[in-house]
């Protein structure tokens, strides 16, 4: 039993592309966590009559990589043996890319892995320097010889049951984490598959966001590096706070949902509606 998990905020313009490709994988849930969308992302995917579809929707924006928190939380709650992630942007044809990731769950595999980056292709400044950020973090959990510039943090992976079990929900919202624990926890950590960033047909943001995204993964790299160090962990570099988007991270509703499907039976319904604090069926 496997689930896709599929964090979207306002994807109207590429969801059901994500989803065409979704929908032929072997996989018993489709878990879509919608993250304060105020487009028509949710009605598109209600109006896909498909049995496997769950949708989480947030009335309130959950920022940055908490979505994927709580598709691993449901995931993990609804008991199945492995899951993959998959931004609800990635409308290119990565459809064999997902089969080696879930056929590497299948085979043992803890965190599947994409490599993003499988040729060196012109950067730009900023994107060296969040791709030096996680060299140095792969390496420093002696990582980097198997796993290169490969994270989480970029393109569609997977876990395992053992994984979803084991890891803290915190680590999988700040991806970095992930790999800490994984190691830590003597987890099997391999790259499945190669899909360069252009193929993944994400669509190209705005200057700012690019630069908020780099502060986010570098910050979040950072902490990985105080935990390697045993140090207090911290996303200040020097006099610098690498905040980014990290402070929009709502936790608070990452727990609330930890909390609800403790005390609610909330698999049995195929749309559930958390608004603000509150949840309602």
């Amino acid at each position: 039993m496997f689930a896709v998990v599929i964090p979207a905020k306002n994807e109207e313009k590429s969801i059901l592309a994500t989803l065409t490709t979704i929908l032929r994988l072997p996989v018993n849930y489709i878990i879509l966590v919608l993250n304060g969308c105020t487009d028509k992302t949710f009605e598109l995917v209600r109006s896909i009559p498909d049995a496997r579809i769950q949708i989480l929707y947030f009335t309130d924006s959950l920022g940055i990589d908490i979505p994927r928190a709580i598709g691993a939380l449901y995931a993990r709650h609804l008991g199945v043996k492995g899951t993959l992630f998959v931004d609800g942007d990635m409308s290119g044809n990565i459809y064999q890319n997902l089969v080696h990731l879930l056929a590497s769950i299948e085979s043992g595999i803890d965190v599947a892995l994409t490599n993003c980056y499988p040729y060196i292709t012109h950067r730009q400044k900023l994107a060296n320097l969040v791709l030096k950020f996680r060299a140095k973090l792969n390496r420093d959990l002696d990582l980097f010889k198997s796993l290169g510039l490969s994270t989480p943090t970029h393109g569609p992976h997977g876990l395992s049951e053992r994984a979803l079990q084991l890891l803290p929900l915190e680590a999988i919202a700040i991806p970095p984490l992930t790999l800490y624990w994984a190691k830590q926890d003597g987890l099997a950590i391999k790259v499945a598959t190669s899909i360069p960033h252009q193929a993944l047909h994400s669509p190209s943001k705005h200057r700012c966001h690019a630069r908020l995204i780099a502060e986010t993964i570098i910050g979040d790299c950072q902490m990985g590096l105080t935990l390697i160090q045993n140090k207090p962990m911290t996303r200040s570099l020097g006099k610098h706070a690498l905040l980014g988007y990290h402070p929009e991270r709502r936790f608070d509703l990452l727990q609330h949902c930890e909390q609800s499907l403790k005390s609610q039976s909330l698999c049995d319904e195929q749309h559930v509606i958390f608004s603000g604090s509150n949840l309602s069926l």
